[in-house]
């Protein structure tokens, strides 16, 4: 195997978004993501500060997102959404362009839009992932959204939210790690659902995945390691 457990684990970002999961399936997924010690859980804003508590002490981070899912909120709104998440324990933040001003081609608005969440982000020690949702966008804007990303200092950039269809195609993936500096990762989301999966997206170049599956993908790799189930 050319892989360890913790380098499959930690590309991992066990992600608790879905609306209608309830206060007791977002605990057990908290409690899944430790036991499995994932990078992080993405999980709802309102949900963030109990995460990070059982999370504590833990090398998994506890995130969230920002502008979820469509990203049209205004830029005041965000700001205010990622002071709460960062108040709340939020070590990464999952943060959706403006995909209407990116299909405008207002990038001044985008870059606007987005850098004072990364200056505030990194001015308390955390980090920001920033999210395209590439289905909407033509490979020149996916392009100059990478750039801006650089040059604003984003820390990932990722494929979309797993909302919007298409999820993160090999082509996507390639593109953004082609035209994003070396300091930025990239984030593959929507449709990772197996450890060939993402052994594939990781042989590209993605350091970080976004996944429902992950206890599927890690038990697998535990047993191609010969590594013993996680106990309950």
């Amino acid at each position: 195997m050319d892989f360890a457990y913790a380098d499959i684990a930690k590309m991992i970002d066990h992600s608790l978004l879905t609306p209608t999961l309830t206060d007791a399936e977002l605990e057990a997924g908290c409690r899944l993501a430790l036991a499995y010690d994932v990078a992080s859980v993405c999980i709802v804003p309102y949900y963030l500060r109990r995460c990070a508590e059982i999370l504590r002490g833990s090398t998994v981070k506890a995130s969230t997102t920002i502008g979820f899912p469509h990203g049209g909120h205004t830029s005041a709104v965000k700001l205010a959404e990622a002071r709460q998440a960062l108040d709340d324990g939020g070590e990464e933040l999952d943060t959706v362009v403006n995909i209407s001003k990116v299909r405008s081609g207002d990038w001044a608005y985008v870059r606007a839009d987005l850098h004072p969440i990364i200056a505030l982000a990194h001015g308390r020690g955390q980090k920001v992932k920033v999210i395209f949702e590439n289905c909407f966008l033509s490979d020149e804007q996916k392009i100059r959204l990478c750039e801006i990303c650089g040059d604003i200092g984003a820390d990932w950039v990722k494929t979309s939210t797993g909302y919007g269809g298409g999820g993160a195609t090999d082509d996507d993936l390639r593109l953004m790690r082609k035209h994003s500096p070396p300091s930025v990762q990239v984030k593959a989301a929507g449709g990772v659902r197996t450890l060939d999966r993402l052994l594939e997206v990781r042989a590209l170049g993605v350091s970080r995945v976004g996944a429902t599956r992950t206890a599927d993908i890690l038990d697998e790799a535990r047993r191609r390691l010969g590594i013993g189930p996680i106990k309950a």
